[in-house]
């Protein structure tokens, strides 16, 4: 599977944002393991040390908490923390360029239109597997052992 980067931002950050992003739209909920570096690391087709890096910044964020020789696991309201941040972010960051925008076109937010819902489509997980169908190994030592 094909995965394109944005080379405006590193690789980690981006794998960050990607569990972020799955931790938000309910793919990835609180107790889910993280799939292992390694098998990140190959899909992705990544440095392991990479990952790690993407990891470790979710663990400095305490979204994600590491249990030795079990994996990392999502961390009990880290969607709460995430939605918090991020409806703060859009308030600051997005939110005055599109009321700017909506001035400018003389629109109100009674005039703009209900969004269509979705398409729906079976959750994927960080390694791009179906989350129905997949199997999440964790970052193990065991699995360090037996590779």
């Amino acid at each position: 599977m094909e995965h394109e980067w944005n080379d405006g931002q590193p690789i980690y950050r981006q794998l960050r944002d990607r569990v972020v992003a799955m931790i938000l739209d309910g793919v990835l909920k609180e107790g889910d393991p993280l799939p292992s570096v390694r098998v990140v690391a190959a899909e992705y087709r990544v440095n392991p040390l990479t990952v790690l890096k993407g990891y470790q910044q979710l663990v400095d964020e305490q979204l994600v908490e590491s249990k030795r020789g079990r994996g990392m696991f999502i961390n009990a309201g880290a969607r709460n923390l995430l939605m918090q941040g991020e409806r703060q972010k859009f308030i600051a960051e997005e939110w005055p360029r599109v009321y700017a925008t909506m001035q400018r076109l003389g629109l109100s937010l009674a005039e703009l239109p209900k969004p269509k819902p979705p398409r729906e489509k079976p959750p994927k997980n960080l390694a791009g597997e179906s989350r129905s169908s997949s199997h999440r190994p964790s970052n193990s030592a065991e699995e360090e052992q037996n590779p």
